[in-house]
């Protein structure tokens, strides 16, 4: 177990045991990054935790004696660190746990946010930061989000009690609601998961820690991790380490926030920060694709709307702590961030998902910066991915005939171009690509269950989400042309179509997708295959100077 946080400064780091979240944290920290502190469990402590050796009617809160020891002293140990207590009502100390293997597995395995609150220590939140809608926003969160990981509560039947609040106040979005609304939301989530556990939301601070990081050692063998394994070579004895960590609340209000970046285009290579940000939001509001986030640069769309336009200290602050990032771990940085009242915090710092583009782009510019030299340069590009290279457009003619052909358009968040039949669930996609049929898996978000519908998909449309949702995520780690954020589109999957203003698309009905500029196409268009750049030649002469020939050579 390693602790992290200001003035705590460790030598080398051992990324295997410690996962490459933790590992990270505990570099950061040394360096002088703003991390909230915490400490990191190594992965072997949950080694032997079987995921499927829990009763059903219990909480997965059976952790070795001597773990729970070591968690307690911990914990002792943040809190005089914080100087405040984990389940002390009138200086509450509340935690996070989140998961965190040795190779990046974007949203595969589980995280929970705000343990420590209760019905007693809400009260006290509320009262320590003047804002009770805050405190019961966190609260409600928590049992949300313990209910579904830790408890089996199906996610949406949460969003569904909401829904039906929201709709009996009259509300579209979930910053309508007050404290009033929160507090009346809270016994209905509370009796949902009674009814359906058949045992109630544990009050107890230290029985919500053990029974998350229990949890989440054990989600690293659920369905969707064990697949994205299985797709990417991860070998399965890894393990994932668990980071607990003080929080940091981008709901605070409308100087707080939460957002990601890459610190260069992860679809083109392009320089410059690229992502996105949420106002008063936290945690998973800006990957999970539910809310529409809004820019981070005010030289993108919506400039008014922009983190540097509502907060220029955070965000200059953001600039320099990312470029020392890219420069200390030489190489593209995909970084999570919170700014609570003003004061930034980054959560997370890893190398970045990127196309095979993106990829040779982003090596070749690191080496004429003098990043990396060229031999690095070629060894991070992988020589069957310069095949990508040559992926398929939109031929400049294709929609040249029938402009009422285009159904939306969206952000490019992965490119290349497809034509597929349109499915939207994952289990009309898998049915339709086992009869040989190229799909293109249309939702109205992605979420980490949708990962063997993504596995079998030729290409990927969301109507809500952005640049850094999951499905973006995942579709440029799995180098699968991707359109997010196509609001045009109305997806409903349980009637299985898609309608576009009068335009109805049913499941097998033919769509192409270029994700390169975000277009999704009725039917089939015409595509072409693009030349290589200035980038794929420059490699390539570096590679015959130093003698590393390609694969299909």
């Amino acid at each position: 177990m390693v602790a992290f946080g200001p003035g705590l400064v460790h030598g080398s780091v051992d990324v295997e045991r410690l996962g490459n979240k933790g590992a990270r944290l505990v570099e950061m920290a040394g360096l002088g990054i703003p991390v909230p502190p915490g400490f990191v469990i190594a992965a072997e402590a949950g080694r032997g935790l079987d995921a499927e050796s829990q009763p059903p009617d219990r909480l997965p809160d059976q952790l070795p004696a001597w773990l729970a020891d070591r968690i307690d002293g911990a914990v002792a140990d943040l809190e005089r660190r914080a100087g405040a207590g984990f389940g002390v009502a009138d200086r509450p100390l509340l935690l996070s746990v989140r998961s965190g293997a040795a190779v990046s597995m974007p949203g595969m395995m589980d995280s929970i946010l705000n343990l420590g609150l209760n019905d007693r220590t809400v009260i006290g939140l509320a009262a320590r930061s003047g804002d009770a809608r805050f405190a019961h926003d966190c609260y409600r969160r928590l049992v949300q989000s313990f209910g579904s990981v830790v408890m089996g509560v199906p996610g949406h039947r949460f969003e569904t009690l909401l829904d039906d609040l929201k709709e009996e106040r009259g509300y579209r979005r979930d910053a309508e609601m007050t404290a009033e609304d929160w507090q009346a939301l809270l016994p209905r989530y509370l009796h949902l998961i009674e009814t359906r556990c058949g045992r109630p939301f544990p009050q107890d601070p230290a029985e919500q820690l053990r029974a998350a990081v229990a949890a989440v050692f054990r989600s690293w063998m659920n369905p969707r991790a064990v697949a994205f394994r299985g797709l990417h070579g991860i070998p399965e004895d890894l393990g994932t380490a668990v980071t607990v960590q003080a929080m940091v609340f981008g709901n605070r209000g409308p100087d707080s926030g939460t957002g990601v970046l890459f610190t260069r285009d992860p679809s083109t290579g392009a320089p410059g920060l690229c992502g996105e940000f949420l106002a008063d939001a936290q945690g998973e509001d800006v990957v999970s694709g539910t809310r529409d986030p809004d820019p981070l640069a005010a030289g993108q769309d919506r400039p008014e709307q922009s983190m540097e336009r509502r907060l220029p200290g955070a965000f200059a602050e953001l600039s320099a702590v990312s470029q020392r990032l890219e420069c200390a771990f030489a190489d593209m940085q995909d970084i999570e961030f919170t700014v609570e009242s003003g004061r930034l915090f980054i959560l997370q710092s890893r190398s970045g998902k990127r196309t095979p583009e993106a990829s040779v782009r982003i090596a070749v510019d690191m080496a004429e910066e003098g990043i990396v030299t060229r031999a690095e340069a070629v060894r991070r590009v992988d020589p069957q991915a310069l095949d990508g290279l040559l992926r398929p457009m939109l031929a400049p003619d294709a929609l040249a005939g029938d402009p009422a052909n285009i159904l939306a358009r969206g952000l490019p968040a992965s490119p290349g171009a497809v034509t597929g039949r349109a499915a939207f669930t994952s289990e009309d996609a898998i049915r339709l690509s086992r009869g040989g049929v190229p799909v293109v898996l249309c939702r109205p978000e992605t979420s980490p269950e949708d990962i063997h519908g993504m596995q079998v998909a030729v290409g990927i449309v969301t109507a809500r989400g952005g640049f850094t949702s999951h499905a973006a995520t995942v579709a440029r780690g799995m180098g699968l042309p991707c359109v997010c954020g196509a609001r045009a589109l109305r997806i409903d999957p349980e009637q299985g179509l898609m309608t576009a203003g009068t335009v109805t698309v049913r499941t097998g009905d033919l769509l192409t997708i270029d994700g390169g500029n975000g277009v999704v196409v009725l039917g089939a268009a015409a595509l072409q295959r693009p030349e290589p750049d200035g980038a794929v030649a420059l490699l390539l002469e570096w590679m015959r100077e130093l003698g590393v020939g390609l694969a299909a050579d």
